[in-house]
């Protein structure tokens, strides 16, 4: 553990992670990361060995919970960095590759996407009891995609005792949820739905048809990030145990 690990950016899950790191004997400074141990200026941030970016590591080309441009860190980093990042898009894939750059995606671990599925799962269903006037107990929930969030999901909203029923296109895909979002549904058949139905996104492009969803005044909520605003100690263990894996892997 020789070796120096800076955590630049994020939310509530990264100052918890970079903590936790620190606890269990890793040299650990950070930047941007408000609570994180040992805040340095971001120059002297990048003479660690090991960077680690958050989860999702950009958020409208900026490194997320930062004003700096994700353009701009990529072009600050060495080819000899260690660099982990939480779903990494394509962007800046093709201009890390192009500066040569190596950006391990920790989210892209199917460990990690099987523990974000729970704080997931429940953050939706959060987000279902806030935004209703009806308990879900009785109430019909259909969830689409039976993925690994939606099978979670699914078992949740059933113990509360709500109908539930789901949705997905075949055995073979059943991950709409927590892989590449489709436009599930269109117009037609957002106008099957009943009016006070709540729309609750958890993907990070929408399934619905968005100008329906106006035109037809649907409620709609967009829940993208759940783990990390409703459990963010749990969602920074889960990332904790797939890092140090990663670290001592490429060691």
């Amino acid at each position: 553990m020789d070796q120096t690990i800076a955590f630049l950016g994020g939310d509530a899950r990264m100052r918890l992670l970079a903590q936790m790191m620190a606890a269990e004997g890793y040299d650990v400074c950070s930047w941007e990361l408000t609570g994180a141990p040992k805040p340095l200026a971001l120059c002297d941030a990048l003479k660690a060995d090991i960077i680690v970016l958050p989860l999702p590591a950009e958020k409208n080309g900026y490194l997320s919970g930062t004003e700096l441009t994700m353009e701009s860190l990529l072009r600050s980093l060495r080819r000899e960095h260690r660099i982990f990042a939480g779903n990494v898009g394509n962007d800046a894939s093709t201009l890390a590759q192009s500066l040569g750059l190596t950006i391990t995606d920790y989210f892209a671990s199917e460990e990690l996407s099987v523990r974000n599925a729970i704080p997931t799962a429940e953050g939706a269903i959060e987000a279902a009891m806030k935004h209703t006037s009806v308990t879900l107990h009785g109430t019909p929930c259909l969830v689409l995609g039976f993925g690994r969030i939606g099978k979670v999901l699914a078992h949740d909203l059933s113990a509360l005792g709500a109908k539930v029923s789901v949705s997905a296109r075949k055995r073979s895909d059943l991950a709409w949820i927590d892989t590449v979002p489709h436009q599930v549904l269109d117009e037609a058949l957002l106008a099957e739905l009943p009016p006070d139905c709540l729309l609750i996104e958890l993907a990070s492009a929408s399934g619905f048809d968005m100008d329906a969803v106006e035109t037809l005044r649907l409620s709609y909520l967009k829940a993208g990030g759940l783990p990390g605003r409703v459990a963010p100690e749990t969602a920074a263990r889960a990332i904790k145990k797939t890092l140090c894996r990663l670290i001592k892997e490429e060691a």
